[in-house]
């Protein structure tokens, strides 16, 4: 079995278009149709069935869902096994939400390095729906995130709160807020339910972004008013230059520990879990 027969199954699954697997592997329409056809060959079942109202999975193709995904997983498990011996007993790949990695990286690393001292490990910043994909795909071992997906084969914990606060070089009060001056932040699904109600008059904004590192630079910068984490703000208002904004609520982010389910009561995925809770909490 080709692993790229699995690939191209189980994106043409989620597209339902043919036309759309081929623009998303990078493939011409011909190739996706013979790799489904070898696929299809090879099993002896139709999976997908094609018409003017589009392409739709036969009842094989949803049975052979589930165990294409195993089978895809254990595949990249043992591909980055093999590539990474070495002098490491073990290798973890390990993703992070970028806003977690300019005031926790470190003690995070740190922490996993004491708790697996012969384990080799890969630290990939990224956001929350990427790194959900690639845990599924076995591309990574864990991910520490704000957004929750729901996915049947991923498992998900909450592990802590950050939160984020308004910061100003111009405004004391959340009424004095120039809309040419503040910069909108979108850091998350639920950031933004609680965050767009308490700015509603701001929403003409012209500068945004979904990072607090580059929210951070761009305040030092222009000057200005935004959201950005509590850590942050309180280094920045420490400095003189920003002060915190008055009538500007306090907005928590819940943070996730994320992992397959097959990894899910791994004594090595749960004491790294251990570690990150413990660094989140303080502790």
């Amino acid at each position: 079995m080709q692993i790229e027969l699995l690939e191209t199954f189980l994106d043409l699954m989620e597209t339902k278009s043919f036309n759309r697997t081929a623009e998303r592997l990078n493939l011409t329409q011909s190739t996706v149709s013979a790799r489904i056809h070898a696929l299809e060959t090879a099993l002896g079942r139709k999976l997908f069935t094609r018409s003017r109202a589009g392409t739709e999975p036969t009842p094989a193709g949803y049975r052979l869902l589930d165990h294409a995904r195993t089978m895809r997983h254990q595949w990249n498990e043992a591909r980055r096994a093999v590539k990474n011996t070495g002098n490491f007993a073990q290798s973890m790949r390990i993703g992070m939400q970028h806003d977690l990695a300019s005031s926790h990286i470190a003690d995070w690393v740190n922490g996993f390095r004491k708790t697996l001292p012969d384990t080799a490990f890969y630290v990939e910043l990224d956001f929350s729906t990427q790194m959900s994909t690639d845990l599924l795909a076995g591309e990574i071992d864990l991910s520490i995130m704000f957004t929750p997906k729901n996915l049947p084969d991923l498992h998900y914990e909450p592990i802590g709160e950050l939160a984020y606060r308004m910061i100003s070089t111009t405004a004391a009060h959340i009424n004095d807020i120039d809309p040419q001056n503040y910069i909108f932040t979108n850091y998350s699904p639920a950031f933004d339910k609680l965050h767009r109600p308490v700015v509603a008059h701001l929403a003409e904004a012209p500068l945004s972004s979904g990072q607090n590192i580059t929210v951070c630079g761009l305040l030092s910068a222009l000057g200005g008013t935004a959201y950005v984490l509590e850590a942050s703000a309180e280094e920045m208002v420490a400095s003189g230059n920003f002060g915190f904004v008055r009538g500007a609520p306090r907005i928590p982010q819940n943070v996730y520990f994320a992992v397959h389910l097959r990894n899910r009561h791994s004594h090595v995925h749960r004491r790294l879990l251990d570690s990150v809770r413990k660094q989140l909490s303080g502790a």
